[in-house]
């Protein structure tokens, strides 16, 4: 399968940047889609931003003008730039990827839609 591993995260104080970064690794045959995900204490897991293999982003109105996401295909990494940010975007964020893999042990390419652990980002002063 594909693991992705989370860094980044931490404390920063209201109007502070963080940067979080999400490494896959595996038989990675492709990546198509890889997004940032966020949950916040009795709150429901919600969509930050989405990046295609071509480039093209999707955010959630919440983030928009704040936050930016991209990609290095040659790491088979996202990255999170997060600016301007709010107690309110105290949470964990997990990183999610999908796409195909190859699987050498049965010797065929399939699909995968793999979680990192997160990392908690805590906006505070």
């Amino acid at each position: 399968q594909v693991q992705l591993v989370e860094s980044g995260g931490g404390l920063v104080q209201p109007g502070g940047s963080l940067r979080l970064s999400c490494a896959a690794s595996g038989n990675i045959v492709e990546i198509n889609v890889m997004g940032w995900y966020r949950q916040a204490p009795g709150k429901q897991r919600e969509l930050v931003a989405t990046i295609s293999s071509g480039g093209s982003s999707n955010y959630v109105d919440s983030v928009k003008g704040r936050f930016t996401i991209s990609r290095d295909n040659a790491k088979n990494t996202a990255y999170l730039q997060m600016n301007s940010l709010k107690p309110e975007d105290t949470a964990v964020y997990s990183c999610n990827a999908q796409g195909k893999y190859y699987n050498a042990l049965r010797g065929w390419t399939g699909p995968y839609d793999s979680w990192g652990q997160g990392t908690q980002v805590t906006v505070s002063a």
